[in-house]
């Protein structure tokens, strides 16, 4: 099939770049504008857009993904279908319209659990076992179109969420190329989702990344996985903000001390920290201004005293 791949970000690379290995045709590219990144704030092409540069394939970067010359050029185009990977604007109608086969997203979950912006970090967060990825048709209401395929995937004790999302870029690139293949050759059919289990995923903001020792130790442990290394755990630490790297959950049987919410004791060879349960063992830290390091170097350094805590 003719496509135009539409996607932004690093976890969508696999996927074009299957596709251009496939027997599909990857006529052009829709990435968001180029944006400006590092200490010089030179404008860099997305991750997406550089693949497409180095194949010397047309690249697409609308404002708006509504803009009459975007919508002309993609008729011009006339794909017959337009597979998507987190390109990050929303589509509407007279987009949705032009290829034959619709759009079909690639979403990093088990739809139609986790439908929105951060399915795995969500997924991380609750202390799901199972997640996966999902093909699916785009209509106008938010992930809920019908689904041409899944792939599963479990979610280990450790994973962070790039870790997690680097595994599911991988394996539903394999999943985007099957969709296109039977799509062509008529053997999936989109199914309809199920109207229970209907979940959701909102973007998580910086905010939304600040550490709550006052929850359990397995929560804490959940809640930073979930958040690294995007938008990156954060405690406050003498008035500062310091940012936290994975930390490892003490048994409660272990013979742990007792530590109130954030209270920190440092040993030998770790540092801990208070939960509403068990302490956990801190793994990096990294204080404002300063390298990321391991918590015991950060702990020597900063000379902390007895009843300090993490807030």
């Amino acid at each position: 099939m003719r496509l135009v791949f539409a996607g932004t970000p690093e976890p969508a690379v696999p996927a074009l770049r299957a596709l251009l290995a496939s027997r599909h045709e990857v006529a052009a590219v829709v990435t968001r504008p180029d944006a400006p990144a590092g200490r010089g704030r030179r404008l860099v092409r997305s991750p997406v857009g550089a693949l497409a540069d180095e194949h010397g394939i047309e690249v697409l970067t609308p404002a708006r993904a509504d803009d009459p010359q975007f919508l002309a050029r993609l008729a011009e185009l006339a794909p017959d279908a337009c597979p998507v990977v987190a390109y990050g604007a929303l589509l509407k109608r007279d987009a949705l319209d032009i290829p034959a086969h619709g759009w079909v997203n690639l979403h990093f979950s088990l739809l139609p659990a986790w439908r929105g912006a951060a399915p795995v970090q969500a997924a991380v967060g609750a202390g799901d076992e199972y997640t996966g990825a999902s093909t699916f048709r785009i209509v106008p209401e938010l992930d809920a179109g019908p689904v041409f395929g899944v792939v599963t995937e479990k979610i280990g004790p450790t994973d962070t969420a790039g870790e997690l999302l680097g595994r599911l870029a991988e394996s539903g690139a394999a999943l985007m190329v099957s969709t296109m293949d039977g799509i062509e050759d008529g053997s999936v059919t989109a199914v309809p989702q199920p109207a229970d289990g209907v979940t959701y995923a909102p973007k998580v903001t910086v905010e939304d990344a600040r550490v709550r020792f006052d929850r359990p130790a397995l929560a804490v442990d959940r809640h930073i996985r979930a958040v690294t290394p995007e938008p990156g755990a954060w405690a406050e630490f003498r008035g500062a903000r310091c940012k936290l790297g994975p930390v490892r959950p003490l048994d409660a049987d272990s013979g742990a001390p007792e530590l109130t919410p954030g209270q920190l004791l440092v040993e030998r060879t770790r540092v801990l920290a208070g939960t509403a349960t068990a302490p956990v063992e801190l793994g990096e830290v990294q204080a404002q201004g300063k390298k990321r390091m391991a918590a015991t170097d950060w702990a020597r350094g900063t000379r902390i005293e007895h009843g300090e805590r993490l807030t």
